[in-house]
């Protein structure tokens, strides 16, 4: 299981220690210390399976002998008490194999501390833990002096900032997932603090392998014996309260499965006894959801509070689109039409029905855009109706360069998401009755915080429209909330790409959000915008080589390199910027010290900014070029056309901008753009990085991380859409019913998935003779409960103890069975589906206390009743998108007739998520207009009814 690990600590004389020795311990090797004339041998030392000496670029070579390097500092230092090292300590992802590990740990060094100027002397030990299980990690050993042709120097005293160091221990977690991500491995690190991230829970200790040799030897580590005593007590933590590891878990998913749990569970608890209980303790936990199987057949499960925050954000979105208060008349609307036709802006089609959608009374609006279909032109033309009709309008979005990109395009004032709930929290800036907020990019938001939101919304009688894209990148907290409105509610889909200039490259961009990412690929690669080169280095010369004489033949073009990964941008940064250099376009270099390590800045070099600052006015993502810069402050054109100046002590959270992440270009439109495609890609960067440009996309890639064009393709076609607990609906109680095996001689088959399938059982005579309970009194329920619950609980005893079953025991349950139903209709499918999913009820309701677990048959009730609501709504909504589709044919209106087919494949690609309602809708088949059960799901058989099965590409004459 990945772990984060980093700290750092200095190698001093006054404790004692010897910077040769600890060279010599770390790398496992002799060696001879000038200064005490003496020889430190660690060469039996197991472990180290690299050792490597990496120097910046302008240092002697000879100091690459770590002999001569910690000698050479030894001598430097005169004091008695002095620093001689710097020792930074980090866990590598054990998921990880070594090859791996070592390239991960190399490249991190290499960029955070010898691109500073740093010596590094970096050892990688992959020691074997008493569990059996590797313990990768790395020891870094930095020089304190810098470093040049002639030797060490002074010391560099930036080098002990605290900033600095907090910024490495974030900076490895980012590397560390970027790589992870990369190969595909399902496991992340996480920087923060348990503190930070809300989880109340103590930090562990690192254990390193001395301290696990002394346990094994049976001696005693203070770090060992202090990181055990955590680790029991977050365990005790965990068995006491287990909502704290549901709480932990569901920050970033909404759904999770028993992998997850467990590997959460270990890092958390000590020793298998207490894995064991603390697991028990949080699988029984009453605030554990099963869910039921998702797509790969893994039982899935979610916190109540995930669930309950799912069905607040249900509510309040219901009653918004309830409330008909904002409605914008006839004569605000056509004058704003005619003011943006005067400015030479005319809608499409689909535009001015967005348009007419976000300006009628609903108090919650959603428009579902594909990437450059100019979703913010219409919002511009949305404002200004608005504002005529005395509203005031706000835009946010969860980025600062979103909400710079939406003010920009649609002159709604906007700010982050995150601005505007402080600002609600300081009780400022609160909505009104007369304020409509428009939410950019909303795919990106978790569910949390668009409840949070959408409450504030609701609360203060405001209106909120909803705008983006779910196809894009996904929310990076827990949820797929922007999807699961639009999906409720309905809204309008504005497919026609207007960003590109031809048509073939619109077609391409559209393919992308419908998840034909292989045709687009196609499509560029057969007009020459696929390059493939031997490595990934050599496709980063050759995208410069071509980004460089685009620049020289097309000065005037905007233009961006994305790729996935920081260290691939500031390699390509750095390549762009010399060619700049070459060609004579940038004035005198100047050193700086940015929050992401040293940098060298020119007059003319691209700047981004990384940090939201409202007194400057710039968003983290912001672009501009750099007017003016010395060593304490730094002008600044944006490319809005505003200037900008500061003090570098004041704000330093800038790089060069010639290449972005793709998770900065989301919103971003420029002429040209190069991206460098990696093996963290998936099909959502892959939409977002080839739908940036209006001119030009040229594709590069390297045969070391895509050996042929199909692993490309699979690559960037990749699935990973965030998901909700709404998404799987509770497993159909009918499937959860208590069934015993019939008699011998019985020809009626038994279910095979049963809870108590083959059991052999005798029921007690109080339990087999007693009468049901009347069916009338007010208690009936409550018996029927107390009296089922206790059948269960001597079912289960039998079962735990093999004794064998009669016919009259059977003949007990199913009369237990008919008395519920009696009661309440469907009463013993909720009753049983209630006591699957939480074993402790059967005990307690068994013993009369039946509140609870008539509480839990009520949510299996409601559970099951919107499952059936679901089934009904999407029965109905594909009739009428059906007709329409129709209609459209009939009148030869093809085009239009497309974009209803895609809604509808859209509608039959949810039923994945969804398979409680595709099981109700198998029989339902003659609603929904198709023939006989031919094997395949309900969904692939509508998808091919409609002519764009998967299988056939999705092609409908776009």
């Amino acid at each position: 299981m990945a772990i984060y690990h980093f700290s750092a600590k200095v190698i001093s004389r006054a404790a004692g220690s010897s910077a040769v020795a600890s060279a010599a311990y770390r790398s496992a090797s002799r060696l001879h210390d000038q200064r005490l004339d003496r020889h430190h041998d660690f060469s039996n030392k197991a472990g180290v399976v690299h050792s490597e000496v990496l120097l910046p670029d302008d240092a002697l070579e000879h100091l690459r002998d770590r002999a001569a390097l910690w000698n050479e500092v030894e001598a430097a230092e005169k004091r008695v008490d002095a620093q001689l090292a710097r020792e930074v300590e980090f866990a590598i992802p054990r998921e990880l194999n070594q090859v791996e590990g070592i390239r991960l740990a190399r490249n991190f060094v290499q960029r955070e501390f010898v691109s500073r100027g740093m010596v590094a002397d970096l050892n990688v030990h992959w020691d074997i833990g008493a569990d059996g299980e590797p313990k990768p990690h790395a020891h870094v050993m930095l020089a304190t002096r810098s470093v040049d042709e002639y030797g060490f120097g002074a010391k560099n005293r930036d080098w002990n900032r605290t900033d600095l160091l907090k910024h490495w221990r974030e900076a490895w977690a980012e590397h560390a997932n970027a790589r992870l991500a990369e190969l595909d491995i399902d496991a992340r690190i996480d920087h923060r603090t348990l503190e930070a991230q809300g989880i109340d829970l103590e930090p562990q200790h690192k254990i390193g392998p001395a301290a696990a040799r002394m346990a094994q030897q049976g001696l005693e580590s203070e770090r060992l014996v202090e990181h055990h005593a955590i680790a029991r007590a977050n365990g005790d933590k965990l068995i006491a309260n287990p909502g704290l590891a549901l709480d932990a878990i569901t920050r970033t998913q909404a759904t999770f499965t028993h992998r997850d749990l467990a590997m959460f569970v270990h890092r958390h608890s000590d020793g298998k006894e207490q894995f064991d209980a603390a697991l028990a303790a949080v699988r029984a936990s009453p605030d554990m959801v099963a869910l039921g199987k998702d797509g790969r057949g893994n039982e899935r499960f979610t916190s109540r509070d995930m669930l309950d925050t799912e069905q607040r954000l249900e509510r309040a979105t219901e009653h918004l689109h309830a409330s008909r208060r904002h409605g914008v008349g006839e004569q605000q609307r056509n004058a704003a039409l005619a003011r943006a036709e005067m400015r030479g802006l005319v809608l499409s089609r689909e535009q001015r029905s967005a348009f007419e959608h976000v300006t009628k009374p609903h108090a919650i609006s959603t428009v579902v855009g594909y990437a450059g279909t100019g979703k913010s032109a219409m919002l511009g033309v949305a404002r200004d109706a608005w504002e005529n009709a005395g509203y005031a309008v706000r835009g946010a979005a969860l980025s600062g360069v979103a909400a710079e990109n939406l003010e920009a395009g649609s002159g709604i004032a906007s700010r982050t998401i995150a601005s505007l709930e402080h600002q609600w929290g300081q009780g400022r800036e609160l909505l009104t009755t007369r304020d409509v907020l428009v939410i950019d990019e909303a795919g990106m938001i978790g569910t949390r915080q668009m409840e949070r939101v959408m409450a504030e919304v609701q609360k203060r009688g405001a209106k909120v429209v909803l705008v983006g894209d779910p196809e894009q990148l996904q929310a990076i907290e827990a949820g797929a909330a922007f999807r699961s409105v639009s999906e409720r509610h309905g809204g309008v889909e504005i497919t026609e790409i207007r960003r590109q200039r031809e048509d073939w490259q619109r077609n391409a961009t559209r393919h992308l959000a419908t998840e034909r990412t292989g045709e687009a690929i196609a499509a560029y690669e057969e007009r020459g915008h696929v390059h493939v080169a031997a490595t990934r280095d050599a496709a980063r010369v050759d995208l410069i080589e071509r980004w460089d004489s685009e620049r020289v033949a097309s000065p005037a073009a905007s233009r961006i390199i994305l790729t996935h990964t920081n260290e691939d941008v500031q390699g390509l940064n750095e390549a762009a910027r010399q060619r700049l250099r070459i060609a004579g376009q940038l004035g005198q270099d100047v050193g700086i010290a940015t929050g992401r390590g040293a940098r060298t800045f020119a007059s003319g070099d691209r700047l981004m900014f990384l940090k939201n600052e409202r007194s400057m006015g710039v968003k983290n993502g912001s672009l501009g070029v750099v007017q003016s810069v010395s060593a304490t402050s730094m002008a600044v054109l944006l490319d809005n056309g505003r200037a900008v100046a500061f003090d570098i002590k004041d704000y330093h959270d800038i790089d060069h901008g010639y290449a972005a992440t793709i998770h900065k270009a989301q919103g971003v439109t420029v002429d040209r753009v190069h991206v460098l495609a990696t093996p963290g890609l998936d099909r959502h960067a892959a939409y977002v990085a080839l739908s940036r440009h209006r001119d030009a996309v040229d594709l590069h890639y390297g045969r070391d991380d895509f050996a042929d064009h199909g692993r490309l393709v699979a690559t960037l076609s990749r699935e990973r859409s965030k998901d909700m607990a709404s998404d799987y609906a509770p497993t159909l109680a009918a499937q959860r019913q208590i069934v015993l095996p019939a008699p011998a001689g019985d020809q009626q088959q038994a279910p095979k998935r049963d809870m108590f399938a083959g059991l052999k059982l005798r029921l007690p005579p109080e339990l087999a003779e007693a009468p049901l309970p009347p069916p009338d009194p007010a208690n009936a329920l409550s018996q029927a409960v107390k009296r089922h619950a206790g059948i269960v609980r001597e079912i289960r005893h039998a079962h735990s103890i093999g004794t064998p079953y009669t016919a009259e025991q059977r003949q007990a349950l199913t009369a237990s069975r008919t008395a519920l139903d009696a009661l309440r209709p469907h009463a013993q499918s909720d009753l049983e589906t209630a006591l699957a999913k939480d074993l402790g009820l059967i005990a307690e309701a068994a013993e009369g206390r039946t509140s609870t677990t008539i509480r839990a048959m009520q949510l299996e009730t409601e559970l099951r009743v919107a499952t059936e609501n679901r089934a009904d709504r999407f029965v109905q909504r594909w009739q009428t998108l059906e007709r329409q589709r129709r209609l459209l044919l009939r009148d030869y209106e093809t085009a239009f007739a497309n974009e209803v087919g895609h809604r509808m494949i859209g509608m039959a690609k949810s039923l994945e998520r969804d398979p409680q309602v595709e099981s109700i809708l198998r029989n339902r088949r003659t609603q929904l207009g198709l023939p006989e059960a031919d094997g395949r799901s309900i969904g692939q058989s509508l998808a091919d009814m409609i002519g764009r099965g998967r299988s056939r590409g999705l092609d409908i004459g776009m």
